[in-house]
Parts: structure tokens; C-alpha cells; sequence
């Protein structure tokens, strides 16, 4: 058998043919002359090396060799316009590289994810959640088309930026006096509550250790509802957690959410303009 045995437009002759019993009916069902599809039809053979069509009745019918071909043909043929049809549909062929900080990625930030998803077919959302630092590192050299991060004070190129309340947190449910030195439950180095904590502390000229160090917010939070610790965190995701505010180191600067995009025009714009709404109520309702 020749390697071009199975070339789809041989077989949708053959097939045809097949379906048909007729050369002539075969040839005006797929827009072609009589001519061309018997040398389809012809190449086919000769590539297989045995006749398909027993031409002698009419109809026409597949020899033995050309039924056992027939249910291969009709599955090759239905792959191929299968495939076709998928690379026909953009859906999902545009990416859109999103940074976001772990709390920042919340059921209505998803919703706003989904709503533009329908919108807009053409484009997938690649989602990274993250420490902000990092993300930010990362939207800098150019990994992110948009960024969400938390900061002490945002740059003068973000596109919107909210205040983030912060405070001081133990365990709700485990009662401890803390010692000297206080253990602490931060994030790993880098971690932007990281080092404003160990500042903290020592301004309150009291020591302190890492008890604990979390990758999420989600770790922490566990690790301090246990009573491993205290820790420095945004107010908002801590309201369905177990956790009660450290009322010796209860006040506690603001930080900023900010968002950060490169492009400022087309779907993009619309995606940034849609997170910067979810952003600014969630800001309204965790102030």
C-alpha cells in the first residue's frame, strides 16, 4: 500500500461512490466531473493494490477489499472534518496572561473572568496567583499582560488603585498571652507582609521569631487559627475566617491594590475596566 493510500480526498470518492452506486450521482453529489472521480477512484486502487468497486452491476457496490476499507474511510473522513471544525473555531486561540495576589481571586473576580470568557470566545485567561512582589517582578518583565498586586503605594502607571485595610490577627478560638519573643506567621522571603511585620515588632521594641511561613493566604490563615502565631493581614479576607484582630498592635497602615496593564485599548480594555469595577466594590465594602 502506498503512503498516500489514505489521502482524504480519495477516500470521499470512494466513499461516494459507495453511498451512491453510481459514478455519475457520486460525481454530482461532490462537484466533480465523472472523469475526476473515476481517477480518484482509480489512484485509490492502485495505491491499495485491489479493486473497491465491483463495476460490473449497477448499482455499482464495494468489492470485499473495499468493505473493509469503507468503515475506515467513513472514520477518517469524519476526523478530518472534525479537526477542521475545531481549528475553524477561535475560541480559546488568544491568551490573556493575568497576575493576580491570592485574595484577590474571589468568586465575584471570577464571575468578571467568566463574563468576558462568554463575550469573547476568541480569548482563554491564564490565570497566576501569587505573592505580589513576584507578580510583580514577573508583569515587569513582560510574563503578565495584566496584574493585580498589593503594595505600600502605587506607582504612577497603575490604572486604578484602592485602599487595603490592614491589621494585626490571632486565633479567635485558641486564648494565649503571647511571650517575648512573639512567634509570627508570615509568608515565605519576599513576601510583601513579610518584612512590614518584622518592622512592626521592632518598633514596639519587642522580639520575634517565625513560628510559621505559609505560600498562601489560605495556609496562613489556617496556621494563625490554630494559634501558632499572630500575623499582619488584609481585613477583608479575614471576615469568614477564625480569626479576631490583636488588639496590642491593632493599628496598622493601609496598603494598595493596584492594577497594572500594558495595553490600554481593545477587548483587553474592556477586561481591565471590568476588574477595575469588581476591585473598586470590593474596596467600598471592606472600608
Amino acid at each position: 500500500m502506498h503512503d498516500d493510500a489514505l489521502d482524504p480526498r480519495l477516500l470521499r470518492a470512494f466513499v461516494g461512490i459507495t453511498d451512491q452506486g453510481s459514478f455519475t450521482a457520486a460525481a454530482t453529489g461532490l462537484h466533480m466531473t465523472q472523469s475526476t472521480i473515476s481517477q480518484q477512484l482509480a489512484r485509490l486502487e492502485e495505491a491499495i493494490g485491489q479493486p473497491l468497486i465491483d463495476r460490473s452491476g449497477r448499482p455499482v457496490t464495494p468489492t470485499p477489499a473495499g468493505e473493509r476499507l469503507l468503515g475506515y474511510a467513513r472514520r477518517i473522513l469524519a476526523l478530518q472534518a472534525e479537526a477542521a471544525g475545531l481549528l475553524a473555531d477561535p475560541a480559546g486561540t488568544q491568551a490573556v496572561r493575568i497576575g493576580v495576589a491570592d485574595d484577590i481571586l474571589t468568586a465575584s473576580m471570577a464571575r468578571v473572568f467568566a463574563d468576558f470568557s462568554e463575550r469573547h470566545r476568541e480569548m482563554r485567561l491564564d490565570v497566576t496567583t501569587g505573592l505580589s512582589r513576584d507578580l510583580a517582578r514577573r508583569y515587569g518583565q513582560a510574563e503578565f499582560d495584566v496584574v493585580v498586586v498589593k503594595e505600600r503605594k502605587a506607582s504612577a502607571d497603575c490604572r486604578a488603585s484602592f485602599v487595603e485595610p490592614m491589621a494585626w490577627f490571632e486565633s479567635a478560638s485558641v486564648a494565649r498571652t503571647w511571650p517575648d519573643p512573639i512567634p509570627l506567621v508570615t509568608f515565605p522571603p519576599g513576601g510583601l507582609y513579610r518584612e512590614e511585620m518584622f518592622g512592626r515588632i521592632e518598633r514596639e521594641q519587642r522580639s520575634w521569631y517565625v513560628a510559621f511561613s505559609g505560600t498562601s493566604l489560605s495556609s496562613v490563615f489556617v496556621a494563625v487559627e490554630a494559634g501558632m502565631g499572630i500575623s499582619l493581614l488584609p481585613r477583608r479576607p479575614t471576615e469568614e475566617a477564625g480569626l479576631r484582630i490583636y488588639q496590642a498592635l491593632a493599628r496598622e497602615e493601609p496598603m494598595a491594590v493596584s492594577l497594572y496593564a500594558w495595553e490600554t485599548a481593545g477587548r483587553i480594555a474592556g477586561l481591565v475596566a471590568a476588574m477595575t469595577a469588581e476591585l473598586e466594590m470590593r474596596s467600598r465594602i471592606s472600608g
